[in-house]
């Protein structure tokens, strides 16, 4: 339901000496208060209506009998475009950042949807299909960090990727969504539009390990290689985050920077040897010894 239905209601109301509030302006229409509070706030600041706050009545009134509620209606396909303004206003890095940003606070007060999703999910209005669906698809991906499949248009050439979609961002009139790429080994920014079409996976990836990853090679730090005998072959360009590549077999090269992590993901993994190196032979074998130790010691206890 708009929000002009509502704020029709709460000038009705004033009109007729009833004081509302925001609590009753929620329990009404069966809204949250912070909306409902929005939506007193939209009246107020947006529509110039001169509210007063009466404590005595725990409600509102004019302060000026004659102010009329202005005749507003605004399509869904406008709000999507303020919404969308909004977004972009917040995305630009300008000097004068505070006036943006109230900028974009005001734009988003003409509209009476909810909060984004914390994913980041991008206004989509006016778009193709396959545009739609790909924006359906990785905001999922993105929420429940599902690998991805595309296939990539760049100029001439279209590349079949496997990407971990991070977050999706709009900069110079454009959309993109940031990735890291499993064959690559780094981050990328990929253009939607660029994106001719995804399959979200099963397979779900570790965001941390490539935050690690990432902040490591940015600052130069090279990092730890283990040598492991695996079980059966590995799929893909990384073992549950962590970034490896076959040696020999089912022998892997697997890449790490912190000793601990590494540990705790070899303790709760399937692997039949660590060959190398030999300090982290030894961290695992005294982590196991004192393991066992623990549990004789509960065994001797009972």
């Amino acid at each position: 339901m708009s929000n002009m239905h509502r704020i029709r209601w709460f000038d009705q109301q004033i009109r007729e000496g009833n004081y509302p509030n925001s609590s009753r302006l929620a329990e009404q229409f069966e809204i949250s208060r912070r909306q409902a509070q929005r939506d007193i706030e939209y009246l107020e600041y947006s529509l110039r209506a001169p509210l007063q706050y009466i404590a005595q009545k725990r409600g509102y009134g004019y302060e000026d009998k004659t102010y009329v509620l202005p005749l507003l209606y605004m399509t869904e396909e406008e709000k999507k475009v303020l919404k969308f303004l909004a977004f972009r206003y917040r995305q630009y890095d300008y000097e004068n950042a505070p006036v943006v940003t109230r900028i974009a606070h005001l734009l988003d007060r003409f509209t009476d949807e909810e909060d984004s999703d914390s994913c980041g999910r991008l206004p989509v209005f006016e778009a193709n299909p396959l545009l739609l669906q790909n924006f359906e698809l990785l905001t999922r991906a993105i929420r429940e960090r599902r690998v991805v499949h595309i296939a990539y248009n760049d100029q001439a050439e279209t590349a079949r990727l496997r990407i971990w979609p991070l977050r999706l961002v709009s900069r110079y009139n454009a959309d993109y969504v940031v990735s890291y790429c499993e064959r690559q080994r780094k981050e990328l920014v990929l253009r939607l539009d660029g994106i001719g079409q995804a399959a979200v996976t099963e397979e779900t990836f570790e965001y941390t390990a490539v935050e690690a990853a990432e902040e490591n090679k940015a600052s130069g730090k090279k990092p730890f290689v283990a040598k492991v005998l695996l079980a059966e072959p590995c799929k893909g360009a990384s073992w549950n985050g962590f970034p490896i590549r076959p040696v020999d077999g089912l022998v892997y090269a697997v890449e790490f920077y912190d000793a601990d992590s590494f540990l705790q993901h070899l303790l709760v993994s399937e692997w039949r040897r660590l060959l190398a190196p030999k300090w982290l032979q030894e961290r695992l074998s005294v982590k196991c010894r004192s393991a066992l130790d623990r549990l004789n010691t509960n065994e001797s206890e009972e």
